[in-house]
């Protein structure tokens, strides 16, 4: 292999863990895209994404890393981006991508073919007379095979390029904060005997390489300063295949993987998508988009798996939020218990982990709490960002509480929940003392860290709590929902102390319980909307702007059949409901905007917990219009996905909801969303320990005459159940059941 190194200077140097010398660049330069607007309108392009693991790729379609912009190309692991570059070249061009699949979440094939080739000015190879095929596996690793095959009539010879180059940005910098003027220290790229590595020592002194092997060898190797390129000069033979293949691993503090082939990558990842999806209830309906919607749904919460500890938790979502988070992991383990408990199990056993145990003003920590967030790249290792973890969350603990209720509910897991104990007494102690410092019994929130967030609710964008004049609210702020997260977790996890024999606790929970919903609705209830408040000010003021968040109060039911007819009633009024799901905010509000995160997009989880809300007091048809609105954006989408969010514009007879530039997809509470939908239409609740599974009410919309729930687990009993509609009336059957389960029909809206 012919070895380049452009502008060779005398460095300093610096030794890896592994032992390998390395020339130090200098400072490494802020990360900034270059010429990327703040909401790149550019970024809407959909990008291939892969993961595994807590490796992730955001690639574009054409298979390339070219991050330029704020789009979150890249290839990741452990927060930090450690491919910033990669592109193929073919001669002196690029291949011309004619279209891609991801069939599944950690593989996709690239197809393309060449522009026309020219060698000495003379016509060398005619357009699309290669096949160009890419194929790229996410395995703990990424691997990037190429496959080029020709259909000329003669041999040719030309040249096939990798360029790749790695900023090694932490995945807070590469959305764009906070942005330092100088980083850690670049090293310069490194040949290797088996290919090359790039490296950088950051502010925390964490060592980290991207490490690059061929096969085979490349013919030529040119090392920058900033980036690296391979390149071999291949006869292609008419008809016949040539194969290259480059691994790319990121590597921190000199930790290596053990080598495994392409091939035994691939097969281990799919016989684990295979065991997930024996684990999961099987969901097949007379609609074949439905169907792919789940599918893609099941999928992409396999993928979103991650190692925290010694277990796996939901990330959030690709790619900002590939990391334990509380709230979102948590309302995903509540969306998705009829579909696999084995979610909420693990995010429960992960949080517990975590939960804070001092006071830190820093973190926003107190003792019991529930994490928001917890990140393993350089900012938060070097003390720059406070997520370590970050605590800012004012509802992540109540509903910690509430999972592992109606976890229980499903499993009558008593073992787990006896591990559990100590970290729900803590919550329990959070939420009657830090959570609530002024004693009126609603839970509160104010920032108190430097590097945290301004609120703590789901909404947790810097204006998110305004009043109806549009003027930010002062805290402490007491949220709606947040106080039906106490409310319903408080009563769901009195069931596990009275199992766990704690009864005069449980009883307590219970009288707690209904001293918090007599006075919320008191409090919280504003006559002239006819809806609850979003939250209390610092000041006790009712904060009156019509939002969405009322419906989660729905769904934890805090209010009175007539108050809650007004709510929902007001939730589907115009200025909230779009057309394509329930705006996060009215748009008669001054704050209103279609196109901001919070103040006025639409979100699929939200709108499914309102689903489920209207479900519980009886209003099926609301509760059919969004999933019909739900299901309508899947359907418009290339992959059948439901994305973390979308903007809030009305519905004006297109087929397309106007996607948000930069949302996460997939996120996990959207692919949950689908099965909290499902669940609430179709009436189902489980009571393992009374042996119970309900069905209350069950309806399919116009959209669906049949549908199958195979295998569905409650307790150590298994399932299945057909659903068939005919005119207005669904109807069940049991189809097989394993276990001592009793399926009961009901047909009272308030049993749920």
């Amino acid at each position: 292999m012919k070895r380049r190194v452009n502008n060779p200077v005398t460095r300093p140097r610096r030794r890896s863990p592994r032992g390998e010398e390395f020339e130090v660049v200098g400072r490494a330069g802020a990360v900034r895209p270059q010429r990327a607007p703040d909401v790149p309108a550019e970024a809407r392009e959909e990008l291939l994404v892969l993961k595994d693991g807590d490796v992730f790729l955001c690639a574009r379609p054409d298979g390339d890393i070219r991050a330029t912009r704020v789009s979150g190309e890249g290839l990741y692991a452990s927060d930090t981006r450690f491919l910033s570059e990669f592109r193929l070249g073919l001669g002196a061009t690029s291949p011309v991508a004619l279209s891609y699949s991801t069939e599944r979440a950690h593989s996709a094939t690239v197809n393309a073919t060449n522009a026309t080739l020219r060698a000495d000015a003379q016509l060398s190879v005619p357009q699309q007379s290669l096949d160009v095929q890419r194929t790229l596996v996410v395995a703990g690793r990424l691997y990037h095979l190429t496959e080029l095959s020709s259909f000329l009539r003669e041999p040719v010879t030309l040249t096939l390029s990798l360029t790749m180059a790695a900023d090694f940005a932490d995945v807070f910098e590469v959305r764009g904060f906070p942005r330092r003027r100088a980083r850690g220290h670049a090293l310069a790229p490194k040949a290797l005997d088996r290919g090359l590595a790039l490296a950088y020592v950051g502010e925390d002194e964490g060592f980290r390489e991207t490490i690059v092997e061929f096969e085979p060898k490349p013919d030529e190797l040119v090392l920058e300063s900033e980036r690296a390129s391979v390149s071999w000069k291949l006869e292609l033979r008419p008809r016949k295949t040539v194969s290259l293949l480059a691994t790319v691993e990121p590597s921190t503090e000199g930790r290596r993987l053990r080598r495994r082939r392409l091939g035994t990558s691939t097969a281990h990842l799919h016989r684990a998508d295979l065991e997930w999806q024996q684990e999961c209830t099987r969901i097949e309906s007379d609609n074949e988009l439905f169907d792919k919607l789940i599918a893609t749904s099941v999928a992409d919460l396999h993928a979103l798996l991650t190692p925290v500890g010694g277990g796996e938790i939901v990330a959030a979502g690709i790619p900002w939020y590939v990391a334990p988070f509380g709230r979102d992991s948590l309302l995903t383990g509540l969306e998705a218990l009829s579909l696999n408990p084995e979610l909420a199990r693990g995010t429960l056993l992960a949080l517990a982990n975590l939960q804070a145990g001092e006071d830190d003003p820093w973190r926003d920590a107190e003792p019991g709490k529930i994490p928001h967030e917890l990140r393993q790249g350089e900012l938060a290792r070097a003390g720059i960002v406070p997520h370590t973890p970050y605590y800012g969350t004012v509802d992540a603990t109540p509903l910690f509480l509430l999972l592992a209720g109606s976890y229980f509910r499903w499993t009558q897991d008593s073992q787990t929940m006896k591990g559990l104990r100590p970290a729900l007494d803590a919550a329990l102690g959070w939420i009657d003392e830090h959570g609530d410092a002024d004693g009126d019994g609603f839970i509160e929130y104010e920032r108190r860290s430097k590097g945290g967030m301004r609120n703590h609710g789901w909404k947790d964008s810097h204006d998110s709590v305004m009043h109806a004049d549009g003027t930010l609210a002062e805290g402490p702020i007491a949220l709606a929902e947040a106080q039906g997260y106490v409310y319903l977790g408080k009563l769901r996890v009195a069931d596990v102390y009275e199992a766990l024999g704690a009864s005069e606790i449980a009883e307590r929970l219970r009288g707690e319980a209904a001293e918090l919903r007599a006075e919320f609705e008191e409090r919280f209830w504003d006559p002239q909307e006819g809806t609850l408040a979003l939250a209390l000010d610092g000041d006790k003021r009712p904060v009156k702007s019509v939002t969405s968040n009322p419906a989660h109060c729905l769904y934890c039911d805090m209010l009175d059949p007539p108050k809650a007819e007004s709510v929902a009633r007001r939730l589907m009024e115009s200025d909230m409901f779009c057309g394509w799901g329930i705006r996060t905010l009215s748009s008669r509000s001054p704050a209103y905007n279609p196109m901001s995160y919070h103040n006025g997009s639409v979100w699929p989880h939200d709108n499914a917990i309102a689903a489920a809300g209207f479900k519980r007091y009886g209003f099926d048809d609301a509760a059919e219009r969004i999933a019909t609105a739900l299901f309508d954006v899947a359907s418009s989408a290339r992959d059948y996905r439901l994305p973390e969010l979308y903007c809030g514009f009305d519905r004006d007879g297109s087929g397309f909801p106007v996607s948000y530039p930069v949302a996460c997809i997939p996120q996990a509470w959207a692919a949950a969303a689908p099965f909290m939908v499902l669940q609430a239409m179709l009436g189902i609740s489980a009571r393992a320990q009374e042996g119970d599974l309900k069905i209350n009410r069950p309806t399919l919309p116009g959209w669906l005459s049949r549908l199958e729930l195979h295998d569905m687990r409650v307790g150590g009993s298994r399932v299945s159940l057909a659903f068939e509609r005919d005119g207005e009336i669904t109807g069940v059957s049991l189809l097989k059941r394993e276990g001592p389960i009793k399926v009961n029909i009901v047909l009272d809206p308030r049993e749920a």
